[in-house]
C-alpha cells in the first residue's frame, strides 16, 4: 500500500494526552518548517503562519482558554469544560497555533479584484491543507493530536500574550503529546456514495 495513504489512514484526533516527550522538539519543529515551506497556497500566497507553543508557553495557552470560557459558562458547565482541557489539551507537551495574515490575502483582493471573494476561501483551504500535513506528520511519529477552535474567543488574549500581529487571524489550535491511549473507534459512510467515477 502507499506510504502516504496508510499515514492518512492512521492519522486520527487523540484526545489522552501526556508530555513525555516521546519526539524530540526539533524534529517537531523541523516537521512544521517543511510543511509550512511546501503545503501549497493560491497564487503562493503564503499567508498560512503558525506559532508553536512548547511546555510552560503551552500552558499558558489552555489557562488563557480556561480563564476565557470561566467567565462566559456556569461553574457547573465549567467544571466538564475545565477537566476536558486538563486532561485532553494541556496534559500534552505542545500545542500550534494557525494563523491566516489577512494583510497579504487583501492585497491579493485589490491587486486581482474579479477574484476578490475567492481569496479569503482560497486562504482558509491552504490553512486547511496545512493543519492536516503537520497533524498527519506528526501522528507519523507516533504522536496523539487533536485540533481545536477556540478562537475568536481567545483572540484578543493570545494576540496580547505572544505579540501576534493585529493582521493575523487565528484559525485553530493544534495540541500535541505523548499518546495515552488509542482513539476512539470512527465509523465511515459507504465510500461508493460519496464518489462519483465516470470511464
Amino acid at each position: 500500500m502507499n506510504e502516504f495513504i496508510q499515514m492518512i489512514k492512521n492519522r486520527r484526533s487523540n484526545y489522552t494526552l501526556s508530555n513525555e516527550k516521546v519526539v524530540p522538539l526539533k524534529e517537531i519543529e523541523q516537521i512544521i518548517k517543511d510543511s509550512v515551506k511546501y503545503v501549497p497556497t493560491a497564487f503562493n500566497i503564503q499567508s498560512s503562519k503558525v506559532v508553536v507553543l512548547f511546555d510552560e508557553q503551552h500552558e499558558k495557552l489552555w489557562d488563557i482558554v480556561k480563564n476565557t470560557l470561566q467567565k462566559r459558562i456556569s461553574p457547573e458547565a465549567f467544571l466538564k469544560t475545565e477537566q476536558k482541557i486538563n486532561n485532553s489539551f494541556r496534559s500534552g507537551y505542545g500545542t500550534i497555533l494557525y494563523f491566516d495574515d489577512t494583510n497579504l490575502t487583501s492585497e491579493l483582493q485589490t491587486k486581482f479584484p474579479s477574484y476578490k471573494d475567492n481569496f479569503p476561501i482560497w486562504a482558509e483551504q491552504a490553512n486547511g491543507m496545512l493543519q492536516f500535513a503537520i497533524w498527519t506528520a506528526l501522528s507519523n511519529q507516533g504522536l496523539g493530536v487533536s485540533l481545536q477552535h477556540y478562537n475568536p474567543l481567545i483572540d484578543d488574549e493570545v494576540k496580547k500574550t505572544w505579540q501576534i500581529p493585529a493582521s493575523y487571524k487565528l484559525i485553530a489550535q493544534m495540541p500535541f503529546g505523548k499518546q495515552v491511549s488509542a482513539p476512539a473507534s470512527k465509523t465511515f459512510e459507504p465510500v461508493e456514495t460519496r464518489i462519483k467515477i465516470y470511464k
